[in-house]
């Protein structure tokens, strides 16, 4: 493979590199061994937020109305999980290892680095970050800040699936990639405690639900948040957040009811949400969300593919 580089290198400025074998829950080629505890001076950022949801869960409604708070700033997607810092030779490695900055220890610098120069430029005193890909790496975001603090915000499965088929109808895993974000979520459900909250009642009675949410963060409620689009929010565009013309009209709107069938994949984590469907997808007693009259979600363009960067990559022979 040296002589194949070398040659690779001359002609073309590329390089082969061996994949190493995928563990559990991290991205393929990719192994991070623990990093050292944060010692003092790592971190500037304390107890930062992150709302884990899946994609088409309504994240993006739920951080703007908490960035129109004055005390909370909640940026557009920020993608973490995609960011990471290569050290290259024996040399550099031994100096970062002697600084117990070995593992991730460099790469949870960047990253608190970054939430620090958002919240500074902010002026604000919270940070919050709604990235839905979070939920792959909760794990890693707890060893980086041991004092995070995590919403997890809850959408009926068959809801999202129909959300994101309107979004992107030619993608035949649409039902397969909901089902590995509503599971790496609540894994990290069941392993962190934090604050649940669903998306119907968000819509449904905004008001409520944001004083539960400033009652978690510890600030008062503000009646200012609720009218976002008093706020500047920065641009809704595909890759930091929802970008259909529903986010954008400044209001909250009440979510449409939820499909009257679950896919069959979703319907396990369905019932653990309490989105109680019979084993033939009908409604029990009572539905998830308020009876409101149906309308379909507004139709947007296709994004690309970048918009669900660090999604589980589909199986090669997909």
């Amino acid at each position: 493979m040296v002589t194949v580089n070398r040659a690779l290198a001359r002609h073309a400025g590329v390089r082969l590199v061996r994949l190493r074998r995928r563990r559990a829950g991290r991205p393929a080629g990719v192994i991070h061994p623990p990093a050292p505890p944060p010692r003092p001076g790592d971190r500037l950022v304390e107890a930062p937020t992150f709302i884990l949801s899946s994609i088409r869960s309504g994240s993006t409604l739920l951080r703007v109305l908490l960035n129109s708070h004055p005390e909370i700033h909640a940026p557009h997607e920020l993608h973490l999980r995609a960011m990471s810092i290569r050290v290259r030779g024996r040399w550099a490695r031994a100096a970062i290892n002697e600084l117990g900055l070995g593992g991730d220890g460099l790469q949870f610098l960047l990253w608190d680095r970054l939430l620090h120069r958002l919240l500074a430029a902010s002026g604000k005193r919270l940070i919050v970050d709604k990235t839905p890909n979070n939920v792959f790496i909760a794990d890693r975001l707890r060893e980086c800040w041991p004092d995070a603090r995590f919403i997890y915000l809850l959408r009926n499965p068959a809801a999202i699936a129909r959300s994101r088929a309107q979004l992107r109808p030619a993608d035949g895993r649409n039902v397969e990639r909901i089902r590995e974000y509503c599971e790496a979520l609540e894994h990290a459900r069941q392993r962190y405690p934090g604050l649940t909250v669903r998306y119907e009642d968000l819509t449904a009675d905004p008001a409520a639900i944001t004083r539960e949410v400033c009652a978690f963060l510890g600030v008062e409620w503000e009646a200012s948040m609720l009218d976002y689009g008093a706020h500047d929010h920065g641009p809704y565009v595909a890759g930091l957040g929802d970008f259909a013309a529903k986010i954008g009209r400044g209001r909250v709107q009440r979510a449409a009811p939820a499909p009257l069938r679950t896919p069959g994949p979703l319907r396990a984590v369905s019932a653990a949400w309490g989105y109680e469907r019979s084993p033939e997808g009908e409604p029990e007693a009572a539905a998830a969300a308020p009876p409101v009259a149906a309308q379909p979600e507004a139709a947007a363009p296709s994004p690309p593919a970048a918009a669900e960067a660090g999604a589980p990559s589909p199986p090669a022979a997909g």
